[in-house]
């Protein structure tokens, strides 16, 4: 199948392409969406890449760690499973996939609560933006949602529609090695898959650490990159879930993802 193709490029490889991406990106998208950089409840969305996104995705809550939360995805059933990527006229679809970093995070807090409520959350990389809408129904305070690509932001919006959510604030701006903000909570999954792009989010994440006290919570599988990058020796695990048998097929038989702590010690700080 086409879609299975383009995913194991990303597995094996493509990703870092797609790093650059984060790593280039110094004042947010291409011209034909700087207009919309950031998007805020009420923003509505462009009727065409509505009608394409309603279109070409699914929406299901199955097969996956939270099923309480309702997504669109690209699944077997949807024409670009099927179709050559070459024909998608946006960039690779990485948010269109509910990765297992992502569902570990969003598992964790929708079953604790006490984690995110009443405060400031960060989603980083927030793809389909499942992990925000598991904090806004555990009962954070504040939630911003990033991720570089614009039709991710669209997407998310959607996915807050599809559960009865008002959308949250949204930017796809690259905000790695930005001045750190101030929040109380930094969530991030599946962001681990190149070196250059995982000592900037390290950096960065030390920094708001150490300015800002702010708790890092990260989901990840276990995969090569970030086991064997410098980070994992700050982390603490949290819980490991077992992965439902539709994801493992999907991620190649990984079998289960992790919730980490970062906690950096102060002599690396």
């Amino acid at each position: 199948m086409a879609f299975r193709g383009w995913k194991r490029l990303l597995l094996l490889g493509r990703q870092s392409s797609f790093a650059k991406v984060w790593r280039s990106r110094r004042g947010g998208p291409s011209l034909r969406w700087k207009r919309c950089c950031h998007w805020s409840a009420g923003k509505s969305l462009d009727p065409e890449v509505r009608a394409f996104l309603e279109e070409n995705t699914e929406v299901t809550n199955s097969g996956h760690l939270t099923p309480e939360i309702r997504l669109r995805l690209l699944t077997p059933r949807c024409r670009f499973w099927r179709e050559k990527p070459d024909l998608w006229p946006y960039g690779d679809p990485f948010w269109a996939i509910y990765w297992p970093g992502g569902q570990a995070l969003s598992r964790y807090i929708l079953d604790n609560p006490r984690v995110v409520k009443g405060r400031s959350v960060l989603d980083l990389g927030s793809g389909c933006g499942a992990t925000a809408i598991a904090a806004v129904m555990s009962g954070a305070s504040q939630v911003l949602a990033n991720d570089i690509d614009p039709i991710a932001g669209m997407a998310m919006i959607l996915n807050c529609e599809l559960n009865d959510l008002n959308p949250f604030p949204i930017t796809i701006k690259n905000i790695i090695n930005s001045e750190a903000g101030n929040w109380d909570l930094i969530v991030l999954g599946d962001m681990f898959y190149d070196e250059q792009l995982a000592d900037g989010l390290h950096h960065w994440l030390q920094k708001c650490i150490r300015i800002h006290q702010t708790q890092v919570l990260i989901g990840d599988p276990g995969r090569h990159q970030f086991l064997s990058h410098s980070i994992h020796s700050q982390l603490h695990k949290v819980i490991e879930y077992s992965l439902p048998e539709y994801t493992r097929q999907e991620n190649h038989g990984l079998t289960s993802s992790i919730v980490w702590s970062y906690q950096p010690s102060k002599s690396l700080e």
